[in-house]
C-alpha cells in the first residue's frame, strides 16, 4: 500500500491511500510521482472507504462528476449521487466488494450529469476504487448509427413491400406498424376514398397499453375533427403540419373524442401529406410521447416514406385503370357464343391474378355458312399488351378465314399460318379448332361429328354420353402457329352421341408452377368426373373454382359445348337459341 499526499490534501491534512500493483512503497519521491500521475490522468479516479465515503478523487473526476473534492470528500456515494441507488452502478460496486473481483460496467446517470460512463471498479483493503470515463459521445454516436441503420432498413423493407404488394392501398395502411416504433410512438394512415371522403385505414401504437385508446380515437376523430384541424389542413393541400395534443384537443368539441385523445400519451405530432403526381392522396400522422421529442432525422425518413407511399398509390391507380381498360378491350373481343338448337355452348375467361390482367389467351365460338359450329381456343406466347394485340389479330383473322371459306379446322389453321406470314404477325401461338357438323343421315342417327385440328395446344377433353372421359390427343403433335407457314395441318374425327360434352381450355386451367401438364390434366379429369352430372354452366364455374382456387397463375380461357337430342325440345337449362340471322330457319327465334 502506498500512502501519498497531494498539495490540496496536505493543506487539509487529509490522508489518501492508493493501492499499488506490487509491494508497499514508501519512498516520498515515488509517492509524489504516483500522486502526480493519478492527478494528471484524463480519466476519473475515485477511492471510497468501507462505508462508501469518498476518500480521494483526481482532477478529472472533479470535472466529470461536476463536484469539487471539498464537496465530496467524506460524503457517501449514495448521498452525493442518489440516482446511483438501484441502478447498474450500485449493482457493479457491490458485486466487486462482495466477490473481491474487479468489475467493468457501462451505465447512464441522469440529470444533472446526463451522461454515460464506462467504469472499472476493484476492491481495495480500504474499500473500493473506481477508474471511469465519460463515453456519452461514443454512446450517442453508436445509437445514432444504429438508428440510421434502422431507418435505412425500414425504408428498404417498406419500399420492397410497396413494390411487390398485390394490394397497394392495404400495404400503405400497413405502414403504421412498420414506422412504429422506429420513427415514433404512434402512427395513423389516412387515405382519401374515391368519393373524396377521408378514412383512417391503418394505425398502431408501440405501447400495448395505449392501443385501446388509439383504436377508440381513430374510430371517432375524423367525424368530429373540424376543417381547421392539422389532418384536415394537410388533406386540403397545406403541406406538412407540426402539432401537439394540446392544440388538437382545443379544436375538438367537448365529448368522447377529446376525452380519448387526452388518454393518449401523444405530446408531439407531425402530419405529412401522402402526395400523388398531381394531388394529395392521404396523410401520414406520427406522434411521440412527452419524453420523446420528434427527431429531425426521423421526420426526414417519414417524409421519404410518405412520398414513396404516394408514388405507389398513384402508380397503382394508373395501373388499375390501365388494366381495367385492357381487360375490357380484351373481353370485347371475346364475344358471346351462339346457341344452335343442337348444342349449349358456355365460355369462361379468368385473367391471372398476378399480372396486368391482359394477355394472349382467347376463346371463340361461331357458326359457319354451312351451319356447322366452330369452337376455338388459343394462347399467344407472352403475357402483356403485345400478346393481347397479337391475340386480337389472330382472333379476327381466324374468324374471317373460317366464315369466308366455310373451311374445316385444318384448312383454317393453314390459312392462319399463311396470313400471319403475309401480315408479319410475329408471335407464336397454340390453338385448337373443333367443328361440330352433321349430315342428314347423322341427324337421323342422333350423332354429331367432331372434327378437330391441334396446333401445339393441350388436348381437348370429351365427356361421352355414357360418362367416360377421353382426351383427344390424336396423332403426332403439330407445330405452333407462326413457326412455319408451309406446315401441313391434319384433322381428326370422332362421332359423338347426344349428351356428350366437349371441353377446350388453355394451359392456365391445368398448369401450376409446382406441377407439369400431365399432372394438371389428371387433376382436370378427376375434377370433371366428380362434376359430370351438373348443368353445363355450373360445371364450368365449379371446374374453374376447383382448378385455380380463385388465384390463377396464368390466364384461363374455357369453351364447353354440350350436345342435346334434336328430336326433343331444347332443354330449358340450355337457354334460348342464339343463331345468326342468315342461318335461321322458320320456327327459330
Amino acid at each position: 500500500m502506498l500512502t501519498v499526499m497531494d498539495d490540496s490534501m496536505a493543506d487539509d491534512a487529509d490522508a489518501v491511500s492508493l493501492e499499488g500493483a506490487g509491494d508497499v512503497l514508501s519512498s516520498p519521491a515515488i509517492s509524489s510521482l504516483v500522486t502526480s500521475v493519478v492527478g494528471a490522468m484524463p480519466a476519473g479516479f475515485v477511492s471510497m472507504d468501507r462505508d462508501w465515503r469518498f476518500s480521494y478523487l483526481n482532477a478529472a473526476a472533479e470535472r466529470l462528476l461536476g463536484h469539487s473534492r471539498k464537496q465530496l470528500i467524506g460524503r457517501t456515494i449514495w448521498t452525493a449521487f442518489p440516482d446511483v441507488v438501484g441502478n447498474d452502478f450500485e449493482a457493479g460496486y457491490r458485486r466487486a466488494v462482495d466477490t473481491g473481483e474487479p468489475q467493468t460496467l457501462e451505465a447512464y446517470y441522469p440529470e444533472p450529469l446526463n451522461s454515460w460512463y464506462e467504469v472499472l471498479c476493484w476492491p481495495t483493503a480500504e474499500g473500493l476504487s473506481l477508474y471511469f470515463s465519460d463515453v456519452t459521445d461514443r454512446k450517442l454516436a453508436a445509437e445514432q448509427a444504429a438508428r440510421a441503420t434502422a431507418r435505412l432498413r425500414l425504408l428498404s423493407g417498406a419500399n420492397n413491400d410497396l413494390l411487390s404488394a398485390p394490394d397497394v392501398p392495404a400495404a400503405v395502411a400497413g405502414l403504421a406498424r412498420v414506422l412504429v416504433p422506429v420513427l415514433a410512438d404512434g402512427c395513423m394512415i389516412t387515405l382519401l376514398q374515391p368519393d373524396g371522403r377521408p378514412e383512417d385505414v391503418g394505425h398502431w401504437h408501440a405501447d400495448p397499453q395505449q392501443r385501446d385508446a388509439l383504436n377508440r380515437y381513430v374510430k371517432k376523430r375524423l367525424r368530429t375533427m373540424p376543417l381547421g384541424s392539422p389532418v384536415a389542413r394537410v388533406l386540403a393541400g397545406a403541406g406538412e403540419v407540426l402539432s401537439t395534443t394540446t392544440e388538437v384537443s382545443a379544436l375538438l368539441p367537448a365529448g368522447t373524442t377529446r376525452t380519448v385523445l387526452q388518454e393518449l400519451d401523444a405530446s408531439h405530432a407531425i402530419i405529412l401529406p401522402i402526395r400523388g403526381k398531381d394531388r394529395v392522396l392521404g396523410a401520414l400522422s406520427l406522434f411521440t410521447a412527452a419524453g420523446r421529442p420528434l427527431d429531425p432525422d426521423d421526420i426526414t425518413t417519414a417524409r421519404d416514406m410518405a412520398a414513396r407511399a404516394g408514388l405507389a398509390l398513384d402508380a397503382d391507380r394508373v395501373s388499375r385503370q390501365y388494366a381495367q381498360l385492357a381487360e375490357e378491350l380484351q373481353r370485347s373481343l371475346l364475344t358471346a357464343p351462339p346457341e344452335p338448337d343442337h348444342a349449349h355452348i358456355v365460355v369462361r375467361y379468368i385473367p391471372a391474378t398476378e399480372s396486368a390482367r391482359v394477355g394472349g389467351d382467347w376463346y371463340d365460338a361461331f357458326m359457319q355458312p354451312s351451319g356447322a359450329t366452330m369452337l376455338v381456343i388459343g394462347d399467344v406466347a407472352g403475357h402483356d399488351v403485345q400478346a393481347a394485340a397479337a391475340m386480337g389479330q389472330l382472333h379476327g383473322l381466324l374468324r374471317g378465314i373460317a366464315t369466308a371459306t366455310d373451311a374445316g379446322p385444318a384448312q383454317v389453321l393453314t390459312g392462319l399460318d399463311q396470313a400471319m406470314e403475309l401480315l408479319q404477325v410475329q408471335p407464336m401461338a397454340t390453338a385448337v379448332i373443333a367443328r361440330l357438323e352433321q349430315t342428314a343421315e347423322e341427324f337421323d342417327r342422333g350423332v354429331t361429328r367432331l372434327v378437330w385440328a391441334n396446333a401445339g395446344h393441350p388436348a381437348l377433353l370429351v365427356i361421352h354420353a355414357d360418362g367416360h372421359l377421353d382426351f383427344l390427343r390424336g396423332g403426332r403433335a403439330e407445330l405452333l402457329l407462326g413457326v412455319n407457314p408451309t406446315a401441313v395441318r391434319t384433322e381428326q374425327t370422332i362421332e359423338l352421341d347426344r349428351g356428350a360434352t366437349v371441353l377446350l381450355y388453355t394451359d392456365g386451367l391445368v398448369e401450376r408452377r409446382s406441377s407439369d401438364l400431365d399432372q394438371g390434366q389428371q387433376r382436370l379429369q378427376d375434377a370433371v368426373a366428380e362434376l359430370i352430372d351438373l348443368p353445363l354452366e355450373e360445371l364450368c364455374d365449379e371446374l374453374v373454382a376447383r382448378m385455380v382456387d380463385g388465384h390463377p397463375d396464368d390466364d384461363v380461357a374455357l369453351v364447353a359445348a354440350r350436345l342435346y337430342r334434336q328430336d326433343e325440345p331444347r332443354p330449358a337449362v340450355a337457354g334460348p337459341n342464339k343463331i345468326p340471322p342468315p342461318l335461321r330457319r322458320p320456327g327459330h327465334s
